[in-house]
């Protein structure tokens, strides 16, 4: 198993390196003078020019990029154009409530996602499996903002759950308030794609021998279905659940924008549009960490659910 992790750690370290860079470049051919921002709109020339020498802006690209590796290594991700706070303050203050979104969609959507294909599988062919795919098929189609309006609108709006902010954390009572509706639009695309793989991997998982014999012994369906099928179907169920983690990390972005909501990915647009490339690359180096954290994770729950993975 710590061979296993040791061997995914090191495929993500290059992974790592070219988001770096990637966005380190993105950030380049902005063409906005990140010391025109720093001086502000009433600097001479001279000041800006004094400023941007500060900065090593002057330098080739990649003695800038070096430059920008060392302090990244080092924890140092530079300060903010805006606030002139350090970056890493900017990102712990905007980092738990973005866990504590993903982690209110994960708590409800997962769970209802393998229950809805479970049952689609135990009852395949009936208008139960007939309904729950097309559901999927639904939530599967449906963008995130169109589902986050209609929650901002008929719900929000008839003043049922708040729609703007974050209340307090989650454990408090106006802190759960105020995350009920950005977890239900970020989890509500989640469901699908989860309860059509569970569907699938199950009923494949259902034809197999060992499943066949615990039904001859005299187990209940009920019984064969969740205690012997379930978790050998669960491999890639995990796998698209971690792949969808990473799609939840976009959508993030929109429903914390969408409902005010004070996370990494409200930061990062924040960042975007007002030009503070310090804080916009540490917002991207902190979402990149986060997918790949997730990524590594999907890799050792496989080993645990299937020895076979960790020793080949």
């Amino acid at each position: 198993m710590a061979r296993h992790i040791a061997h995914r750690l090191m495929i993500s370290f290059p992974v790592l390196l070219g988001v770096l860079l990637i966005g380190f470049l993105l950030l380049q051919v902005v063409p906005t003078d990140p010391a025109t921002v720093v001086a502000g709109p009433t600097a001479t020339k001279a000041e800006i020019d004094a400023i941007r020498n500060d900065l090593g802006l002057n330098q080739p690209l990649w003695v800038q990029f070096g430059r920008y590796l060392g302090r990244v290594f080092q924890l140092d991700l530079g300060r903010s154009m805006i606030s002139n706070r350090a970056v890493v303050d900017e990102i712990a203050l905007t980092l738990w409530p973005t866990i504590e979104l993903m982690l209110a969609c994960l708590i409800w959507a997962v769970p209802l996602g393998i229950t809805l294909g479970t049952l689609a599988a135990r009852r395949r062919g009936t208008v139960i499996d007939r309904a729950i795919m097309a559901l999927s098929v639904m939530g599967v189609s449906v963008p995130i903002f169109w589902v986050g309006l209609l929650l901002i609108q008929y719900v929000g709006g008839a003043g049922l759950l708040p729609f703007q902010g974050r209340n307090g954390p989650i454990w408090t009572a106006d802190g759960f308030m105020s995350i009920i509706l950005p977890a239900v639009t970020l989890g509500a695309v989640f469901i699908g794609p989860v309860a059509r793989m569970t569907r699938t991997s199950l009923l494949e998982t259902l034809g197999a021998d060992y499943v066949r014999t615990a039904r001859a012994k005299g187990a209940s369906d009920w019984r064969v279905t969740i205690r012997h099928a379930l978790r050998n179907a669960m491999i890639p169920v995990i796998t698209l659940v971690g792949l969808q983690i990473g799609f939840l990390l976009g959508g993030s972005i929109v429903t914390e924008t969408m409902f005010a909501w004070p996370g990494v990915g409200r930061m990062a647009v924040g960042a975007i549009t007002s030009s503070d490339f310090p804080l916009a690359q540490g917002a991207i180096l902190i979402l990149a960490v986060g997918f790949m954290s997730i990524n590594l994770l999907v890799d050792v729950l496989y080993a645990y659910l299937d020895p076979r993975i960790a020793r080949g």
